[in-house]
């Protein structure tokens, strides 16, 4: 499961080093960025380390920032395998507190 979420946001970071727009859309917030509609706006623009971004990622992770679901099955361990046949629908469902809730 560590490895799906690298995957995620190498991706997701190669995408937005390739055009580097002013906005970062992903699954985390990088660091030294301001959360704005639809994602983060870097203070500097500068392109984002993927490995620093997964660090972010697996902490966000830990401590329950997203969800992580394989088919119907929700994820939890870091080190649970899981096996990825054609059709398995992969869910990151990010929590948002309600504003005034």
């Amino acid at each position: 499961m560590r490895e799906l979420i690298r995957r995620r946001v190498f991706q997701e970071v190669a995408e937005y080093n390739a055009r580097t727009p002013e906005v970062f859309q992903g699954l985390v917030q990088p660091r030294d960025t301001e959360r704005v509609l639809n994602g983060y706006a870097l203070r500097t623009p500068r392109r984002i380390d993927p490995e620093e971004q997964t660090e972010l990622a697996l902490a966000a992770f830990a401590g329950n920032g997203f969800l992580l679901l394989v088919g119907d099955r929700q994820l939890t361990e870091f080190d649970e395998e899981i096996e990825l046949g054609l059709g398995v629908e992969v869910t990151f469902l990010k929590l948002v507190a309600l504003v005034g809730g």
